[in-house]
Formats: C-alpha cells, structure tokens, sequence
C-alpha cells in the first residue's frame, strides 16, 4: 500500500497547482455548479463541459474526528490527527486534515483556509488550517 495519493490523470491538474500552492475545483460550465474531488462530467447535471478554477481556499469546519490510533503509514507517525471534512466558501465539502490547532480549540463553523503539506517531491497535499486575520497569507508550505 502505497503512503501517497494515487494521481490519475483526470485529477492531475488538481495536484499540480497544490504543488504550486493553489486549490482548485472544478466549475460547470453548463449549471455553474462547482465541485469537488474532481471528475470530467458534473454530478450536477452529468455535463462534460466542466474547468478547472482556482478556489479561494477560505472554508468552514464541518465536522472532525480526532484519531488518536492508526497503525498504517503513514499516519502511525502523525497521531494523534484531526480527520475533517470542511466546507469550501465555493460550496463543495472535502476531506481533509486540520493543522495548526489543537483538537480542543476546534469548534463546528470555524474558519479556515488551506496550507499545504508536503508529502513528497511530486505530492504536496491540501489540508486546513484556523484562518488568519490577514488571508492573503496563507501561502506558506507546511514540511
């Protein structure tokens, strides 16, 4: 079992621009309608006349789990974590991890944005971060 996400190439633009340190999602441009993870058609409408479009990384928290067991690689090394799904300012939820925040200080509806953690040299994985006073800077790379 491999440690990294599996790229196809349907879903390479989107880890592309996360190595570059941008989120994007894929817009309709049938019904408008955005969504994510990405798929050539709209579940929407099914559609396959969709883009890709840079998101603005600002998101709430949905819900979250914390895990504090998980014996496969590579999160063994990284527990306890917190499993989120948050939902984007563009409309979409997805999973993801909250970084930069104890589990205790988390609460239903805050806001968040995205940083990035770098999984490998071609991997650099979107995760979510409590939201800063100042979003123009949420363009660092979590190591």
């Amino acid at each position: 079992m491999s440690a990294l996400p599996v790229i196809e190439e349907e879903s390479r633009p989107f880890w592309d621009a996360a190595r570059e340190g941008r989120f994007l999602v894929v817009r309709c441009v049938a019904c408008d309608a955005v969504h994510h993870y990405p798929r050539p058609f709209c579940p929407s409408c099914w559609s396959e006349d969709v883009e890709w479009v840079e998101a603005s990384g600002r998101a709430t928290l949905y819900t979250y789990s914390t895990v504090f067991v998980n014996d496969l690689p590579p999160f063994k090394e990284r527990v306890p974590y917190v499993a989120a799904v948050v939902e984007l300012a563009e409309g979409p939820r997805v999973m993801t991890n909250i970084v930069d925040c104890a589990p205790e200080d988390l609460a239903i509806g805050m806001r968040l944005e995205v940083a990035y953690r770098v999984l490998s040299d071609e991997v650099t994985a979107p995760v979510f971060r409590p939201a800063r006073e100042h979003p123009n800077t949420s363009d660092s790379k979590e190591q």
